[in-house]
């Protein structure tokens, strides 16, 4: 298989730690996140700029893997990023990481699927009918990571041969 780029989407402040975690795996080439002090810079320019540096993000990604935690669906960018990468062609998947522990050593509540709002132009189906979301079935959070590491880069292939065909 390829070497995919990706881009990560996920809410910050309850997940950055949880996200960490599969953005570390090293299997996959993905996007840097801004530092605390960059990211203040750019939402300090506004919506404008918010949207410059994700469009920045997104170039030359092949794939947006959406990490999905107990608030991560309905938020205005994480819906900016899925809509975005989805009309640019790019492969879309989402991975619940409410198992995964954060940094205090606890777990979260699952949280909702971030593409039921979507809903395609082209035949009035859900976007949650097409792109694939992966929920590990275990409350270890060890078992839950070695189970992303194994199949992150084949859900990815998946994700952009199901893009490619619709």
């Amino acid at each position: 298989m390829p070497t995919r780029s990706v881009f990560y989407s996920f809410h910050y402040v309850p997940d950055n730690w949880r996200a960490s975690q599969v953005r570390q795996m090293g299997l996959v080439e993905g996007n840097q996140p801004a530092r605390d002090n960059d990211w203040e810079q750019v939402t300090r320019g506004g919506d404008k700029a918010i949207q410059s540096w994700i469009d920045g993000q997104l170039k030359g990604r092949s794939c947006t893997i959406v990490l999905i935690g107990a608030e991560t669906a309905g938020r205005k960018w994480i819906n900016y990023e899925i809509e975005k990468s989805w009309n640019d062609g790019k492969g879309v998947l989402g991975i619940h990481i409410h198992n995964l522990l954060n940094s205090q050593g606890q777990s979260s509540c699952k949280g909702s699927n971030p593409f039921q709002t979507f809903t395609m132009q082209k035949d009035n189906a859900k976007l949650s009918g097409i792109v694939k979301t992966y929920d590990v079935q275990s409350t270890d959070s060890k078992a839950v990571y070695n189970t992303i590491k194994t199949n992150i880069s084949s859900w990815i292939e998946e994700a952009i041969r199901i893009r490619n065909d619709y």
